[in-house]
This record gives C-alpha cells, structure tokens and sequence, in this order.
C-alpha cells in the first residue's frame, strides 16, 4: 500500500482528491454507491492483488448492469483523478531540481569540478548492498583475467553515476568534465546533435479528447489550487475565500466529467487524429521547446564556457499522423495533403500571434534609438512592394520603425495563411501558384520569416538591446519552420511490390508476374530501370484502385514537396522490408514522380527500410550492405553524383520494430535481436563511410519498446548513436509525458542528455565476446519456450480469444484505422497493439516477461554459483542486461496472476476449462520462476525495491485496479453468455457498452495500454 508517512506532500494530495471523489459521488450517485466501492476496495490486499476473498466475486455478480457500469466508472475516474495528482507531483518534483541544481550552479566556475581519474565514492550511483555487489561482481572478473578484463576495467567508473540528477543538463557536463572528455568531444558531438521524436496516431489511447481537455481544466485548477494553500499558510490560514473557491471550481468540473461519456462515440477520422495530435504542440510545445535549448546553453556554459551550444533545432519533431497508410484504407493522398496544410495553419497562426506581442513591445522610436541602414533599407523595400500596408500604417508607425517593420512581416504571415487555407479546401494547386508580382506579399518558405526577424534582431544588437520573445520566436521557427512535425510516409512493402506487378504486367515487360520473380531477378531489372531516363508508369492510369492510390500517394508527395518544401516529407518508411528489392521498388516508384533523378542521382526523398520481425533484423546488415554497393544508391544518400564531394557525409536512416519482433519472438529474443542488429549495421555502416541512424520504433507498453527513455537510450550498443537517434512518441505515452510543460521539458532533457552520454560515454561491455555469445544462449533459449506457448500450443488461440478481451478491445472507437491486417482471426493479421492490450487488461501481461524465466533457469542450473555471480555481474556493469531485467522486473509487478486466473476460471467454455487450466498453470509457473530469479539475480526483496518511486506508483493503483478486473469478467461473461442468470435482461449493445468502459478503467489504472 501507498505510505502516507514517507511522502507526505503527495500522501496530502492523493487523500485531498480522494476526499473530491467521494463528495462527487455522494452528490451525483448517493451514499449506498460510495459504500459499495469501499467495501470493494477493501477486499483487496494491503499489497494491490485480489485475495483469496469468497464475498468478491458473488457480490460483483449479483450487481445490476448499471450499479455495475456505476462503479467501473467511478473507479476509471478515481484512477484518472490520481494520475493527474502524480504528474502534477512529479512536475513539482522536476522544478524543485531545476532550481537546486540553478542555485549550487550559481557563481561555480569550471576550475571547481576536478576532474578524476577513477571513480570515488560518491560517485557510486548504487545504496547499500548493491555497491557492496558491484564491487564484488568487478573484482571477480578482473582477477579471473579473460577476454573482458581490460575492458571492464576501462568502462567501470563510467557506469558508477550519482543518481539523483541523472538525465539533466545539470548533472551531465559536469559529469563529462569529471570523466575527462576532452572539450573538443563535447564541440564535435554538440555539432551534430540530431534528435527527433515522432509523434504517431498508434491506437493505443483510449481517452476521448473530450476527457482530456477536462483532465488538462482540472489539472490547472489543481496547480492553482496548490498554491493557494501555500499562500494560506505561509499567513497561517487553514482556509480563506481563494482556496474555497477553487475548491467548488474542481467539484463542478469533475462532476461535469462524471456526466460527460468516456466512450468514443464514433470512430475517429483521420483529421480528427492530427487535430488531437498537434493539440500538443499548440498547448504545450511550441512555447515550451525554446527552454530546452536554453537550459542546455545554461549548464554548457557552466563548466564548459568556451564551448558553442548545439543550434536551436537540434530536438525536432515529426509526425505519422494523417501519412502512415500501412494498414489504414483511410489515409488517402487528400487527406496527407489536407494534413499539411493543418500543420502549416496551426504554426502560422502561432507566429501571427507572437509578432502581435512583439509589435506592441518594440516600441523603439527614431528619436531615442539608433537605427541602422539594413533596416530602413528593408522598410523602403517593403513599402514599394505592399504600399497598401505602407499607407495603412505609416502615418502610426512612422516614427517607430520595429513596428513598421513587425506590420510588414504580420501582413506576409496572414497572407500566407489565407492562402493556406484556399489550399486544405481542396483547390487546385496550380490556381495558387504565386505569381510574380505576388510573390513578395507572402512567405514562401520559413526561411524568409526568419530572415526577417534575424534583421531586427541583428539591429537590436547592434543597439545594444537585446529581446527574449524575438529570441524564442526564432529558436521556434528554426524548430518548426513552417511544418510544425516532418511527416513521415509510410507504407506496408507489399503494396508496393503489388503495385509493380500490375504496372509491369500491364506494359508486358516480363514473360511472368514480377511477384513470381526471384529476388536477384528484381533487384537486377530495378537496378537497371532506376538508372533509365524513359518513364514507366503512363500518364493516365489504367489499372486497380489499390496501385492508382499508390502511384497517386507519391504524386502527391512531389506536390507537397513544391508547395511546403521538401522538409514536410523527406522520409518514407517501407514496413514489413525483407530485401533489397523492397527498397528499390519504392525509388522506381519515387523517379517515376519526379522524386529522384537518375541523370544526376539526386533524391529528394530518404528510402527507409523498417525491420521489424526477427528473421528480418538478422537479414537486415545483410539487405544494407547490398543496397551501399549499388553506386547510384550511394549517390542517392550523398544528395547526386559529385566527384569531389566526400561520401562520409551520407545519412541512412534504418527503423527497427520492437512490436512486431516482440510479439514473433517474445520480449528478450526481441531486445537482443534488435541490439545485435544496430551493432552490425553500424559496422556496414562505416565500412562505406555512411552515418547511420537507427528509427526506433517503439510502443509505450514494455512489451512494444517502451519503457524510461533515459535507460533505454543508455541501453544501445556503443558507438550506435553518435548524437543521432529518432524515437516514435505513440498513443497514451503523448497524454503521459507532454500534457504539461515541466513534464514535456523534462521529457526532452532526459532523451539530450542521453544521447549525449551514450555518444561520449558509451559502454565497452557490449564488446566482450563471452557476455554476447551467453546473451545469444538467453534470448534463443526465451524464444524457443515463447514459441512453444504461442505459436505451437495448439490450444493458445482459442485460450488467448477466451480469457482476454481481445475481441471487445477490437470494437473500441479509438483509432481510424482497424485492430487486424485483413481481418483474420490468426495470429499474422492480429496487430501488435490489440495483442498487448489485452494481456495488459487481463492482467497477464505475458509478451513482456514470458519465456525469460526458463532461460534464465537452465542457464544457471548448469553452474548454478558460477552463473549466477555472472549474471549479477551483467546487471551490475552492463546497461543493456539491466535495461532488460528492469524493464521485466516492472512487468512483473503490474502481473496478478489471481485476478488473471479469475478470467480463465470464469470466460473458459466449460468443454474448454481443463484445458485451460492447464495452460494457466503452464503460465504462472513461468512467472513464478522469472519472479524468484529477477529478485535474485537484482538482490531485491520486493519487485521494484531498486525503484522506491515506481514501486510507489504502481502499489497505488494496484489495491483499486482488483474490482475492477472482477467488474471486467462480470459484464465478459454476461456479454458472452446470453443464458447467465440476470434479472433485468439487458441488451447486447448495453452489455458491451460497461464492457467497454471497464477497459477504459482498467487502462487508466494500469497507466497503460498497448
């Protein structure tokens, strides 16, 4: 259970919510239903798992549907009201930090961090025992002499850190002057810092964005609400008229909430998906992100004050949403095209509102400040080419020429978005292309806006002043340009081999289909058709819907490219990729648009393979390599074909899928497949002199990549990153981790200062010869048991469409795209998402832990002392072991295997239960076994003893989270079985609905979905 005592601010908040809660019910619902959800609660262990209790169950069932429905949503608004307490704590939490680390920083020059040539003490990022054991663990294995040695001794002080301010720029540079590392180091890494997180419309969350907008009104009135009662009683008031107001305030929203529906009423499109997504970047974002850069110039500057900080944009964004067709019918060429100029509206309307603000402020006059010749030479051009603004606002501003200058540039931002506007309507582009007389009363590109504000700032400068909004304005629009988020395309391979197929098969090029061609076969014909000036595909368009769309989707992208830029799309990522063929399909296809030209090799648009199951991350250095030896491939990276140009300055983008590679294999073949796969396309990589970075493609669950940033980022095999990496940002973890500013800043820091850290500071042990070939046994041992329970149990299908809530979850309103490739029942057309989803519900969650268990045993049973003190030695010094248990070890205290056999006892057929408890035993056995050893291999007692704020969060929600499974099983199994005794038969659609909403409840409190 949750200790009061030893958080006492957050132990004070949760009890004042709580107490919230329960008046809102008393008012709304009435005191008997206040007393039952007491009296569920209190059939819950102390610990958050169901006890062996005889009353829970018959008392769940005799409930009426809408007692029932009453409680699971009031226990979903319970887990919702405390999530927003803990980030609205864990914000508190952030700043506090930031304004310590501010304050010691205060008057330090960088003469007072000594630099170190071993680790002391107090370097020790371990307590109690643990150091003990790492001491330990390091000396066995340097006095055993070996292959790893050297190396462990070389990379130990770097992975004994302080703990408390990891993953800030406070804590990283002075870390990085204490380590050695030299300053030029530090420049040439600052330079190319290169960081992008990709927003996609996943569906993995299920909040409607009506409740959001009221959890973000709640969360405001909270924080003012807080702070009021501090202002109480620093004036020694227990209350006063303030705080009371804001009291009755959060009572009406929340029972606002309590009337408004939790459930999607309809499926959302895709537009509705980008307006829900760039909320983000509209409420929080846009203002938030020049503080990144800010807090990074301030920490540089601390302890390395002759050092450059990276420019502005070195942390940007991009987005799927409205351009990832793989899979969803409903992402046509118009509406990536309508999604562009959304985005592009959205920033405009920004900037439009943030030269207002800098109209009113520089109000500098002629007779007071110096101007310089640029600028009144800017304004005599500006007033030639748009007199009308000239007459209209001169005889104002005619003596204060910052705000003549502002009113040019506000005129040029609104004629740009008026025309943006004609554009989403669906107008011919060509009836809007400027003319040239026109052209100088628009932006065409943000470059010019910036232009224009670097002439003020440049003259502000010079005059000796300098303007914080001007400056935040730029450092936004070197960030967002006029884009807001780079959309990335992408598109499942097979479609576009499709699409080849008809096109070939309609000009008879081969004597057979091209699919039935071998893989050589394709790769020559593409290779050669690549380098051909001669068009394939025919101006009109004979052929199926499916390959008109495609032709029409890259089309479409040479559009957006002319009218936005090509920084609105450079990237267009192939899902499903196998070979080299898969990459070569999508550049013919791509030349055929326009998109890359054979006669000078240049290419507009980066082909970016995405591996994602496991066969294909072991093809995958395989499928680079060959692509590095096709010339005109290289000089595609290199931007065409230059003689004098050096090749070391070439960009692969490759994306690995944890999803898919997770659900094939299980959880530790999947992380170790991906970990083998990033080493050896780094070295492919730089035998052909190209830098790589690697996309990774993760979920927010554990069992899709997710998981802390920071650790994971930390995790990546050394030399992988080299101040390059790309990140997806999906569904739920957006809600999490950029609602509120402190929070999103926080967020970004930890994902820089990693980056940086592993760049500069990457492990050694990933090298060691004996420790891979150990990992290697581990993960095919956890795949061939994952195997045997999901794919060759013959009866784990139909135990996976029983006891979980797959099919319900797949009539979710979360997502306009659908929960299976094609609709089939199996395994290959069930989606990752759902798969997860489901076994978090029911509280089984095995994709994240199941199979690890079993290796780990048979392992250590064959030297049980010896191995043991191995793998405690890889937990202790390897980031990548450790990233690996804990994130195992946090799955298993969200697991309840009780609440998890409740569903099998209760939603097997009963000609189906035998066998399924069979199945269930075969299961908890494992987690009992992974369990016992993660405790062992860690020295922990309890799960998450390592992690005091995690083990809090989750011992939380744990005692609430029981009933609701329970009210979950009840409304399956009426739902499911129209014969269960029920004295108020209600409908099917009724049944589903309180279904539905227990999903909802229990992802709230789980925090987490798929």
């Amino acid at each position: 259970m949750f200790d009061a005592t030893a958080n006492p601010i957050l132990g004070h908040r949760l009890k004042h919510i709580e107490e919230l809660w329960e008046a809102v019910l008393l008012k709304e619902c009435g005191k008997e239903l206040v007393d039952m959800l007491r009296e569920l609660r209190s059939l819950s262990s102390p610990e958050g798992s169901a006890k062996e209790s005889p009353e829970l169950h018959p008392r769940i069932e005799k409930l009426e549907l809408n007692e029932a429905i009453r409680a699971t949503r009031a226990f979903a608004l319970y887990f919702q009201l405390i999530n927003i307490v803990e980030q609205l704590y864990e914000q508190r939490e952030q700043r506090l930090l930031l304004h310590q680390n501010d304050s010691a920083n205060t008057d330090v020059s960088v003469h007072q961090f000594e630099r170190q040539e071993s680790a002391s003490e107090d370097s020790m990022w371990n307590s109690g025992g643990e150091v003990a054991q790492e001491e330990a663990c390091k000396n066995t294995l340097l006095n055993q002499g070996g292959p790893g040695a050297k190396m462990l001794e070389k990379s130990w002080q770097e992975t004994n850190i302080a703990r408390r301010d990891r993953g800030t720029f406070q804590w990283l540079f002075p870390y990085l002057w204490k380590m050695n590392v030299p300053s030029q180091w530090v420049q040439n890494l600052l330079n190319q810092l290169d960081i992008k997180l990709v927003f996609t419309a996943h569906p993995t969350e299920i909040v409607r964005h009506t409740i959001r907008d009221k959890q973000r009104q709640i969360a405001c009135l909270l924080q003012e609400l807080y702070q009021a009662e501090e202002v109480g009683k620093s004036m020694g008031l227990t209350s006063y008229w303030e705080f009371e107001q804001l009291q009755a305030q959060l009572m009406e929203e929340i029972r606002l909430w309590w009337r408004t529906d939790e459930l999607h009423q309809v499926q959302p499109q895709v537009l509705d998906e980008v307006d829900y997504t760039l909320r983000y970047f509209d409420e929080v974002l846009f203002e938030a992100i020049p503080q990144l850069h800010q807090r990074l110039k301030r920490s540089l500057k601390s302890v390395f004050p002759e050092l450059d900080p990276p420019v502005n944009n070195f942390c940007k964004f991009g987005s799927w949403v409205g351009a990832d067709r793989d899979g969803n019918p409903s992402v046509t060429p118009k509406v990536t095209w309508q999604t562009a100029c959304y985005q592009r509206d959205l920033v405009l309307q920004k900037y439009i509102s943030s030269v207002k603000a800098l109209r009113n402020k520089l109000s500098l006059s002629y007779y007071w400040n110096d101007t310089l010749q640029d600028l009144i030479d800017s304004l005599k051009a500006d007033s030639a080419k748009m007199p009308e603004i000239y007459q209209k606002t001169s005889l104002r501003y005619r003596q204060e020429p910052y705000r003549l200058k502002l009113c040019y540039v506000l005129a040029r931002l609104e004629n740009t978005k008026e025309r943006n506007s004609r554009l989403a309507e669906g107008e011919n582009l060509q009836l809007h292309e400027l003319k040239e007389n026109e052209i100088s009363k628009y932006y065409q590109c943000a470059s010019e806006f910036l232009e224009e504000l670097r002439l003020i700032e440049r003259n502000l400068i010079e005059t000796g002043l300098n303007c914080t909004d001007l400056t935040n304005l730029i450092c936004q629009v070197e960030i967002y340009g006029f884009t807001v988020a780079q959309l990335d395309l992408r598109q499942e391979s097979s479609r576009h081999s499709n699409t080849i197929n008809e096109i070939t098969e309609y000009l008879q090029i081969f004597h057979k289909p091209y699919n039935d061609l071998s893989e050589t076969e394709k790769a020559l014909w593409l290779a050669t058709e690549l380098q051909t000036k001669r068009p394939l595909i025919p101006s009109e368009l004979p052929f199926s819907t499916a390959t008109k769309e495609s032709i029409e989707t890259f089309r479409t992208l040479r559009q957006l490219q002319k009218e936005f830029g090509s920084q609105i799309c450079q990237t267009y990522i192939i899902s499903m990729s196998h070979d080299v063929s898969d990459i070569l399909e999508v550049m013919l296809l791509a030349k055929e648009a326009g998109l890359y030209e054979p006669a000078t090799g240049f290419s507009s648009l980066q082909v970016v393979p995405l591996f994602e199951t496991v066969e294909d991350l072991k093809h995958a250095p395989g499928v680079m390599e060959s692509l590095f030896q096709l010339p005109f491939y290289r000089a595609a990276l290199a931007g065409g074909y230059d003689p004098t140009s050096s090749s070391t300055g070439n960009l692969q983008e490759v994306m690995l899928g944890y999803s898919d590679s997770n659900k094939d294999s299980g959880f530790l073949s999947s992380n170790w497949e991906i970990h083998k796969a990033q080493k050896a396309l780094q070295k492919i990589a730089e035998k052909y002199g190209v830098v790589l970075r690697i996309f990774h493609g993760r979920g927010g669950s554990v069992g899709r990549g997710g998981g802390p940033a920071y650790e994971a980022i930390l995790a990546q095999p050394s030399g992988s990153i080299h101040g390059k990496i790309k990140i997806t940002e999906q569904g739920e973890v957006l809600a999490s981790k950029y609602s509120l500013p402190e929070l999103a800043l926080y967020n970004l820091e930890t994902v820089a200062t990693a980056v940086i850290q592993s760049s500069l500071l990457g492990t050694s042990y990933d090298e060691i010869e004996p420790w891979n070939d150990i990992m290697e046994e581990l993960a095919e041992r956890a795949r061939q048991h994952y195997r045997a329970l999901i794919y060759e149990q013959p009866d784990f299908l139909d135990f996976f469409h029983q006891v979980t809530p797959i099919e319900e979850i797949s009539q979710l309103q979360i997502s306009s795209r659908p929960a299976r490739r094609g609709g089939q029942k199996d395994f290959s057309s069930l989606r990752a998402i759902p798969w997860v989803f489901s076994w978090t519900q029911s509280r089984f969650l095995v994709p994240s832990w199941y199979g690890v268990g079993t290796s780990l045993q048979e392992f250590l049973s064959e030297k049980p002392e010896e191995h043991l003190k191995l793998l405690r030695c890889f937990y202790c010094q390897w980031p990548f072991f450790k990233m690996v248990i804990s994130k195992v070890e946090m799955t298993l205290s969200k697991v309840d295997l009780q609440i998890a056999h409740h569903y099998v006892r209760q939603l097997s057929h009963p000609e189906d239960r035998d066998r399924f408890e069979s199945l269930f035993e075969q299961i908890a056995q494992e987690y009992y076994l992974v369990r016992d050893l993660v405790l062992t291999i860690t020295g922990h007692r309890r799960l998450l003893d390592g992690d005091p704020e995690l083990q809090r969060s989750v011992q939380l929600r744990n005692g609430s989270i029981v009933p609701l499974g329970f009210l979950q099983v009840s409304l399956l199994k009426r739902l499911r079985q129209p014969s269960h005794p029920f004295s108020n038969k209600p409908s099917k659609g009724e049944l589903l609905r309180g279904a539905l909403l227990t999903i909802n409840g229990i992802a709230a409190g789980m925090r987490n979905t798929g």
